[in-house]
């Protein structure tokens, strides 16, 4: 009687699994991490010794708003806060000179809304001169 032999089969691991598993983790790590480039400059700033011009000699158009959205021009409040009188009253205050600096002081918890307003009534007017006061950290009063 004549057996035959069994072709052995060769042992060993596929690896294909491995590398689509290993291809799959690579593309995840890379979709998902941010890279930030941070940039830092050297600014020296320089120094003046001119004395501060005073409030009565400097002419500027200074917005000054409320926590409740009231709205105060040059020391004087308004009777609504809607978009018309405030464009009417920088207008009567500015005498059509759109040179002047426009400052606009607002509380820390003023609504956004009307912060938004009095820029949107300087851009209408024609100030180029726009400016936000803040303070400094560690400075509040």
């Amino acid at each position: 009687m004549k057996f035959t032999r069994q072709r052995s089969q060769e042992v060993g691991v596929d690896l294909t699994p491995l590398i689509d598993v290993v291809f799959l983790l690579l593309i995840f790590f890379m979709v998902s991490t941010t890279f930030t480039r941070e940039s830092h400059l050297q600014v020296e700033l320089p120094e003046a010794s001119g004395e501060p011009a005073s409030a009565s000699e400097v002419k500027q158009v200074d917005v000054v708003i409320s926590a409740e959205g009231q709205y105060i021009l040059n020391g004087k409040a308004l009777v609504n806060n809607r978009r018309e009188t405030l464009e009417r009253g920088v207008g009567e205050l500015a005498e059509g000179d759109k040179t002047l600096p426009f400052v606009i002081t607002a509380d820390a918890r003023t609504p956004h809304e009307y912060v938004v307003r009095a820029m949107d009534v300087a851009g209408r007017l024609g100030f180029s001169g726009l400016s936000i006061t803040t303070e400094r950290e560690g400075e509040s009063q």
